[in-house]
């Protein structure tokens, strides 16, 4: 596709070049006196100043150095200022391609032109049509200096421009990596939170009273099931695997939302939390927004299973003039608690900043005496 792109512009400034030769033809500018130039030689500057514009793309200031030259030659033989306008075309590449400092190049185009103009003014000071030699030699100079200044404009937005798109798509990659953690904690900690709870809780009660214990096991398969599910799906669009369309369609579903809340009140009681849920919702907010409410609430929850149980805890959930607001309080620790997961602190991160990423704030924190506090708003 590349290759075909470029051949069709070689194509245009064939067509290009084929232009500017039949330029000083149609405009032409004679002297008052002397000689005319022969046909023949006009034709030849003609096609000298114009012809290697066909490879500009090929070799951007080769051909510019060859056609100012070329220009400069023409302009004194009588052609007029007209050829400069195709040393303005070639100029144009340079001024958008130039990656870096031109170098050696660039002092032999500024020697040659620098000749050329010293030239045409020990000679010019016979008048022409068009205007003196020295007017039409510094109309030429302010065409190339005009283009350069365009094409580095040009090459400096395309270079900003380019830069832009590059930190755009690299911050789409933290905020995707970001996303990837959040969930993969969702389901590792939420779920290895509460086996680890519940195996600690079998394992005390195993040889007292092992129908508790037994309890405990089922919570720990049941909860082992969903997570094993969750994982593989995450996996599965990480990995991006081509499962024929059945498997996608097992694959499918729902987006979280306050309707799912229920299921993660069940699971924090068959984890020694007692909850009780308020929603109060005059709005149905974006799935975006409840999905975050879900993890928010699942996380919270999640906290106060490996940190109070057994507690009681209040889950109050409100959407009203386009703001969902969520809070989870729990009593703190009950009679019986014992600390069961060491470590933590990465899930108040994971809720601040999924409330952020929609405009909104995040606040955790003890309450006075005793209970912990967690207040999300999410504005939609």
């Amino acid at each position: 596709m590349g290759d075909v792109s470029r051949r069709r512009m070689i194509l245009l400034d064939t067509a290009a070049a084929l232009g500017f030769a039949l330029l000083p033809q149609l405009t032409p500018v004679r002297p008052d006196s002397g000689s005319e130039p022969a046909a023949l030689a006009v034709a030849l500057l003609s096609l000298a100043t114009a012809l290697p514009l066909a490879v500009r793309r090929l070799w951007p200031l080769p051909v510019f150095a060859v056609v100012l030259t070329a220009s400069f030659v023409a302009l004194a033989a009588g052609l007029g200022p007209a050829v400069f306008l195709a040393a303005a075309y070639a100029l144009y590449l340079v001024a958008t391609t130039r990656h870096r400092p031109l170098g050696r190049s660039a002092v032999v185009v500024g020697g040659a032109s620098t000749a050329g103009a010293a030239l045409l003014t020990v000679s010019g000071g016979q008048h022409y049509t068009g205007g003196t030699l020295a007017v039409q030699l510094l109309f030429g100079l302010l065409v190339l200096g005009a283009t350069w200044a365009a094409g580095t404009a040009v090459r400096e937005r395309r270079e900003s421009l380019r830069r832009t798109i590059e930190q755009a798509a690299e911050q789409a990659k933290v905020e995707e990596r970001m996303r990837i953690a959040r969930d993969i904690h969702d389901v590792v900690t939420h779920s290895v939170g509460l086996i680890a709870v519940k195996a600690a809780v079998a394992n005390h009660v195993v040889a007292t009273r092992p129908e508790e214990a037994g309890a405990a096991l089922a919570v720990i398969e049941d909860i082992s099931r969903k997570a094993l599910r969750d994982l593989r799906i995450t996996l599965k669009v990480l990995r991006r695997e081509d499962a024929d369309q059945q498997d996608r369609r097992q694959d499918l579903q729902p987006v979280r939302g306050l309707a799912d809340l229920p299921s993660l009140v069940r699971t924090a009681e068959a984890a020694g939390v007692g909850v009780e849920l308020r929603s109060v919702c005059a709005e149905e907010p974006p799935d975006g927004v409840a999905l975050t409410a879900f993890r928010i609430v699942q996380e919270a929850l999640t906290n106060v299973v490996k940190h109070a149980a057994p507690t009681r805890c209040l889950v109050s959930v409100s959407a009203r003039d386009g703001v969902l607001t969520i809070g989870v309080t729990d009593d703190g620790p009950g009679p019986g608690h014992r600390p069961t997961v060491p470590g933590g602190g990465m899930g108040l991160v994971g809720m601040r900043e999924r409330a952020v990423a929609h405009g909104g704030t995040l606040t955790a924190g003890p309450l006075p005496g005793t209970g912990f506090r967690i207040l999300a708003t999410l504005p939609y």
